[in-house]
């Protein structure tokens, strides 16, 4: 992930996380109770009355936290509910590049199986979230063949724009991508915010900042190319569902900021809320209603070998080696080349990640890997779960 890339993604945490922010104990469950859904500076409403009024949209808007599983499960339940109000739907999905259009396709059409699927989405090295928590929103597709869009750009096009700004870049490499309009002032605040307490900016920010005004012109872009796709599945008469992160639509500054101005204005927002966020974000305007959620649980730390990887000429190049990692432990060094790993060939670098991940305490990975001239085969030992 590039420089950029990691920078606009932490950013857009940072906004997330205005929004969620730890509020004082006596307010924690003041502003949407869990389980029930609640219309910010309104107040509480049956689900029943939410749904009948998303489904007369023509796009609804379904944000999340990427690694909260609970918010996927709202995600599902809340399609359920609109799939049974109306007969034709969209999925519109922020984690996959248009490029993967033609998989999404076959997925939906039952011509690949899951690991098929994830392959050749390149979910790994796209997205990088865990596949498991967004495999139930897939599956309801295939199941119900509801068409999947994909909804986002090159990472790349984004980090271009954000070095060099939008007029910068050549109409060959904008994906189709229109100008956005400008951000509203409250959308500016909220970016300079996450700007100003980037980690890695090593000074004091200015809004007068060359590098924040790129900033801000490749957030518009990467909403604008959401609001596009969107729109353009929006005026094929279904209702276009489009699930991406609570920051691109919290306050309608992101995407439906730039769909209104695309002319798509019947737009439902809806965003998970969970008993840990401030309620002093919850007012009018957020959201055309919240779905109280349970505090997220810490989600179990994922297995790692420690190594740092890239592409090679015959398999998947070992970069660096994390000094005590269980790659160290097996013998694993920087200049090695992974051949196979369990047993299946690697080629590119997210096809090592999927494997590691579904490693679980206490077992055996089998690697072979080129040293030089010399083919050897070594065992990362991952540890039995701590009790």
């Amino acid at each position: 992930m590039s420089y950029f890339i990691r920078w606009i993604t932490h950013a857009l945490a940072l906004i997330a996380a205005a929004a969620v922010a730890a509020a004082p104990a006596q307010t924690q469950h003041a502003c949407a109770a869990v389980g029930e859904w609640t219309v910010p500076g309104g107040g509480r409403i049956a689900a029943q009355e939410v749904l009948a009024r998303a489904a007369r949209e023509s796009v609804v808007l379904l944000g999340e936290s990427h690694d909260n599983a609970d918010h996927h499960r709202w995600q599902l339940n809340t399609i359920a509910g609109l799939a049974a109000l109306h007969p034709r739907l969209v999925l519109g999905f922020e984690m996959f590049p248009r490029r993967v259009q033609n998989v999404l396709d076959r997925w939906v059409a039952g011509e690949l199986d899951e690991a098929a699927f994830l392959k050749a989405s390149e979910w790994s090295s796209v997205w990088r979230y865990e596949a498991v928590l967004y495999l139930p929103l897939f599956h309801f597709a295939r199941l119900n063949r509801v068409p999947m869009v994909a909804l986002n750009v090159e990472r790349e096009f984004v980090s271009e724009v954000g070095a060099t700004g939008l007029e910068a870049v050549p109409q060959v490499r904008r994906e189709g991508v229109t100008d956005p309009v400008p951000a509203s002032e409250a959308y500016v605040n909220e970016l300079f915010a996450a700007y100003a307490e980037h980690p890695e900016k090593g000074r004091t920010a200015a809004r007068s900042d060359p590098a924040f005004g790129l900033f801000v012109q490749a957030q518009l872009v990467w909403d604008r190319a959401m609001a596009q796709a969107l729109a353009e599945a929006a005026g094929r008469g279904a209702l276009v569902i489009g699930v991406m992160g609570s920051a691109h639509i919290a306050g309608g500054h992101g995407v439906p900021h730039q769909l209104q101005s695309l002319g798509t204005t019947r737009i439902a927002s809806l965003l998970p809320w969970g008993p840990d966020s401030d309620c002093e974000k919850f007012s009018a305007g957020l959201a055309t209603a919240v779905f109280g959620v349970p505090a997220a649980r810490p989600a179990p730390p994922r297995p790692l070998l420690g190594i740092t990887i890239g592409k090679a000429s015959d398999g998947i190049g070992v970069i660096a080696v994390r000094p005590g990692s269980i790659a160290e432990t097996a013998g694993l060094r920087a200049g090695d080349v992974l051949i196979e790993v369990a047993g299946s060939a690697v080629k590119a670098p997210g096809d090592v990640r999927p494997i590691v991940e579904s490693m679980v305490p206490g077992t055996w990975l089998p690697l072979k890997i080129r040293r030089r001239s010399e083919i050897m085969e070594l065992t990362a030992k991952f540890p039995p779960a701590a009790k």
